[in-house]
């Protein structure tokens, strides 16, 4: 199935130069496209090749446009924001292609009575929901899902298959969680009496916004008394833990295995590298960014780039810095001792000059 170049701006916007009834298969990257594929380039590194590069068009902004006009010969789309323009266009071609979802019901699903299902949505084959749980218009629930007593799911969320969706935990509009998800399991909570660990009951929930993306095998943890809370638009990679009480701000962004610490808070439109880490009852301000692999011991209440993970070296270096490390107390002390030693020679010597 092919689309017209024409039709794509039609839907998506932007300024096409070139031909309009240009045939398009798909989206490829710029060293693999072919003539009846649409590329982009969003990175000004790769501008040679851009230049090289035999798609029939290419996404771009105006100023790669100007020094890429005489060299790339295929019709050009100008776009504000390309990598934005790229991931529309994206979505674009793959509801052109992806099959058709029928709604209904499998026979295998165990549904409660009290449960309430649109009559548009999909539930999947082996599917288990609640009593009182509320799924809603266009839903679909993938196969081996489970959705717990008083669970809800907001228009057009989509559960790929094994996703568990506990009791009095809500998803919003336009949701979408990958397999092998868990959301609303028990929250870390103990209280030590003597040595032995006593399990702190975990009575909130955990509510979810509209237009948020959560990954495979992340878990978000209920509340011990309040719920969890992920605002509108965030995207949570692959393995993350976001532990109870936490809030996530609207439109921030985790990649995979960033862990947050219980009752952290954390701004809107701020991002997270993976493997960073969050440790619990932090505040961190809106718009921060954190880079991979980064232990974040302290709220930050000013916007910015933060980094906290030491630079890789060999061990035999890493063991020596280690070893000035463990004593740059006493390296400070001595200091201290100079200084004061400095300061009294120099009053002695002004007071006899």
């Amino acid at each position: 199935m092919s689309t017209r170049l024409g039709s794509l701006v039609e839907s998506l916007g932007g300024k096409l130069i070139g031909d309009p009834e240009l045939a398009l298969s798909g989206i490829a990257p710029l060293d693999a496209a072919g003539a009846a594929h649409i590329t982009f380039l969003s990175n000004s590194k790769l501008r040679q090749q851009a230049a090289s590069s035999k798609a029939g068009a290419m996404i771009l902004s105006a100023e790669n446009h100007a020094l890429l006009a005489a060299s790339f010969g295929g019709s050009v789309v100008i776009a504000e924001n390309p990598y934005a323009y790229f991931a529309r266009a994206a979505q674009f071609f793959q509801s052109r292609d992806a099959e058709p979802v029928l709604p209904g019901i499998h026979a295998t699903a165990v549904i409660d009575a009290s449960a309430q299902i649109a009559a548009s949505a999909t539930i999947g084959p082996h599917v288990t929901i609640e009593a009182g749980a509320i799924i809603g218009e266009h839903c679909v629930v993938g196969a081996g899902c489970y959705i717990g007593r008083k669970a809800m799911l907001g228009a057009a969320t989509v559960l790929h298959p094994n996703v568990s969706l506990l009791a009095n935990c809500r998803i919003g509009l336009r949701g979408l969680v990958q397999s092998g998800a868990v959301i609303g399991g028990d929250g870390f909570g103990f209280a030590n009496d003597g040595g032995k660990w006593i399990k702190i009951p975990q009575t909130g929930g955990v509510r979810i916004g509209d237009d948020v993306e959560i990954g495979a095998n992340t878990t978000i943890d209920r509340g011990a008394l309040e719920d969890t809370v992920i605002e509108d638009g965030v995207k949570l990679d692959n393995q993350i833990q976001i532990g109870h009480n936490c809030v996530i701000g609207a439109h921030t962004a985790m990649a995979g295995c960033v862990g947050v610490a219980g009752s952290a808070k954390i701004g809107k439109h701020c991002t997270f590298g993976g493997a960073a880490m969050i440790l619990g009852h932090l505040t961190i301000a809106d718009h921060v960014h954190i880079s991979s692999g980064s232990l974040v011991s302290r709220s930050i209440a000013q916007a910015g780039q933060y980094t906290g993970f030491y630079p890789l070296a060999k061990n035999a270096d890493w063991e020596k810095t280690a070893a000035i490390v463990r004593n740059l107390d006493r390296m400070r002390d001595k200091l201290r001792e100079m200084e004061k030693t400095i300061q009294t020679l120099t009053t002695k010597q002004n007071s006899s000059s």
